[in-house]
């Protein structure tokens, strides 16, 4: 399984392999030709309530990914969905946030390489 991650607002490359969109919201000022996206999979994101609490306050950081890591162990079917998806080859995680570091993005990766969840 090789993930990268990507801001939408980064030009696409044939590096990035499938490109999986994993936002709730369409990113701001982004077409869909310029995305190239392979997938759009919105029920992976954070749900809107813990979204909205986050705010993207890094103080709220480790609160935050142990809330969607929660939220990603009760979304068995989306979390497997993915997994077989990344199996494919090399896949990059698109996600709008300006954090390269605190995303759901990231969050998302290092729960799927978690090898005590495979």
């Amino acid at each position: 399984m090789r993930i990268r991650l990507k801001r939408a607002y980064e030009k696409p490359a044939k590096a990035d392999g499938k490109r999986i969109l994993v936002e709730r919201l369409w990113p701001r000022g982004v077409t869909k030709a310029a995305a190239l996206l392979d997938e759009w999979l919105k029920d992976i994101a954070p749900s809107p309530s813990l979204r909205k609490w986050y705010g993207h306050d890094p103080e709220k950081w480790p609160e935050f990914q142990k809330r969607y890591r929660a939220e990603l162990a009760g979304n068995k079917e989306g979390v497997e969905r993915l997994r077989e998806i990344c199996k494919s080859g090399t896949v990059t995680f698109i996600y709008a946030a300006k954090d390269e570091e605190r995303n759901s993005a990231a969050v998302l990766k290092a729960f799927l390489e978690d090898p005590t969840r495979n």
